[in-house]
């Protein structure tokens, strides 16, 4: 029983039994959506030569994924209000399996990024709504240990268990079994919110505003589409960008001149009042750049070109899981700080780690790769618990919901944007220091007649001249990939001028 009012009634209706049961039942479900990113991530090479797609377009099961994720999460609202949690939760999660058993049964790259899509939108709204759930089933006393205990379930054991086993079965058996691990625990996840999460009528219903959903969703949609395909479609000579750009400009206009003229619009301009707030939502959009690009850049890397299996990709991808345990609990101690501190160490740490992987060669060792993934881990960690702190500090608390809501969205919103302009940069620089590189290679080049390179290359033979152009195509891409990294290392950098430009605040409450 609770004797403090403000509690939810789900404190005083149910045992405590009853409500550890349902909290394990919430945090498996918000579990899945993190494990089905980090192991697609780390199948990404393999998948690529299953599905003879090249590396940036295999990247779009990543892309499209969040980004369905990023437009479908502020809806979370009006469906919980409409239909109810326990319906929501259960079609969430159930819609979530089945789609997650078809990315493994996909036979082409356009039907996996359409399940993909399905799968990010269907996920979207597990997180905030059991992040909600938790908190109603223990008291407001106990709201900083529930929450810390959901966060670090969702945050580690997803990104450490996923990555690890999922590379074990892909080198085994195949990458779709990677996905196919995940559906005996979304029918577990299934089952057990249909036992344990409280039957409840819907609430009033509220009005979603669908001129500003349908329009930031088809800006963004096309947008992704341009930074995705517009690379290998030489840009603006390809009338299909032409005609992607032209929607994207349009139907943001229309949803800017809505937002600032409706009564209740699906994203509300009035939020930017709050200077606190709008660099927030600068600094996690630079964020959400930065969280999954090393994630998605170096699987293709480290098995195309340096010759690493599944299984130690799946494990370096599982040090960045350890890293950010760390970095919340180092964030605990550092959050007695002025948030800035901690802001400008995990920023700083991103950018130690961009540098450090600027430096990467094709013969790089496992240990410098687990390292750096852990550093990178350990900063995001730091960064995410004083960054949100910073952002709510000054919000009326009238505007949390909708604020959270915001500050969530542009964080995918900049994970699925960056990561197409990453690797739209590898295509591009790949190609161009390709061709620069074979116009120094001729049968007068000097350095095809030392004895220790002649035994591998030769220009005389077509097996020779094969093995030669192979080398150079390496040789090329690594350059593509290392101007990624700078492009990480430099947005890194940037990020800690803008945390200085937060106001601080004497009392700071946490959103």
């Amino acid at each position: 029983m609770s004797d403090d009012p403000t509690d939810s009634p789900l404190v005083a209706r149910y045992s405590f039994s009853r409500r550890v049961c349902i909290m394990a039942a919430v945090v498996l479900g918000s579990t899945l959506y993190s494990t089905t990113l980090l192991v697609a991530s780390a199948m990404l090479p393999q998948m690529q030569g299953s599905l003879a797609s090249t590396a940036d377009e295999i990247a779009w099961s990543t892309t499209f994924n969040i980004l369905a994720t990023a437009i479908v999460t502020p809806t979370a609202g009006f469906l919980v209000s409409n239909f109810g949690r326990r319906r929501v939760m259960l079609f969430a999660v159930g819609g979530f399996t089945i789609v997650t058993y078809l990315c493994g049964q996909a036979e082409s790259l356009e039907t996996l990024v359409l399940w993909r899509v399905m799968q990010g939108g269907l996920g979207a709204p597990v997180v905030p709504i059991s992040n909600a759930l938790v908190l109603d089933c223990f008291p407001r006393r106990n709201a900083g240990v529930v929450s810390s205990i959901f966060g670090m379930s969702a945050v580690v054991l997803g990104p450490v268990i996923g990555p690890t086993l999922g590379g074990i079965l892909a080198e085994t058996y195949s990458w779709r079994y990677a996905f196919y691990m995940i559906v005996p625990a979304g029918m577990a996840g299934f089952l057990a919110l249909w036992f344990v999460l409280p039957k409840e009528s819907p609430g009033a219903g509220t009005r979603l505003d669908w001129l500003g959903f349908l329009s930031l969703s088809l800006a963004l949609g096309c947008l992704q589409l341009v930074l995705s395909r517009g690379q290998r479609l030489d840009w603006f000579e390809s009338v299909e960008i032409i005609l992607e750009t032209g929607l994207a400009a349009v139907a943001f206009y229309v949803f800017v001149s809505h937002s600032a003229t409706a009564q209740r619009p699906f994203l509300s301009p009035r939020l930017l009042r709050d200077r606190n707030y709008a660099l927030g939502l600068v600094l996690v959009l630079t964020y959400g750049m930065l969280n999954f690009t090393p994630l998605v850049l170096l699987p293709p890397l480290l098995q195309t070109h340096v010759g690493y299996p599944d299984s130690i990709i799946g494990l370096i991808v599982a040090f960045r899981g350890i890293g950010g345990t760390i970095g919340f609990f180092a964030a605990m101690f550092i959050g007695r700080l002025d948030p800035r501190i901690g802001m400008t160490i995990g920023f700083g740490l991103l950018a130690v780690s961009g540098i450090w992987l600027m430096e990467v060669d094709l013969n790089i060792g496992i240990a410098d790769l687990l390292m750096n993934s852990l550093v990178q881990g350990l900063a995001t960690g730091v960064v995410w618990v004083p960054l949100s702190v910073m952002a709510f500090s000054t919000l009326d608390q009238r505007f949390m919901s909708e604020g959270m809501a915001v500050f969530h969205l542009l964080r995918n919103i900049g994970s699925s944007l960056f990561i197409s302009l990453a690797f739209a940069m590898v295509v591009q620089s790949t190609g161009a220091n390709y061709s620069r590189m074979t116009e120094f290679i001729s049968p007068y080049t000097r350095a095809l007649n030392l004895p220790w390179v002649m035994g591998a290359w030769t220009t005389e033979t077509l097996p020779g001249l094969a093995r030669l152009a192979r080398e150079i195509n390496r040789q090329a891409a690594l350059i593509g990939y290392l101007n990624a990294f700078s492009l990480y290392t430099v947005t890194s950098a940037a990020a800690i001028a803008v945390v200085w430009l937060v106001r601080p605040k004497r009392t700071v409450v946490a959103g």
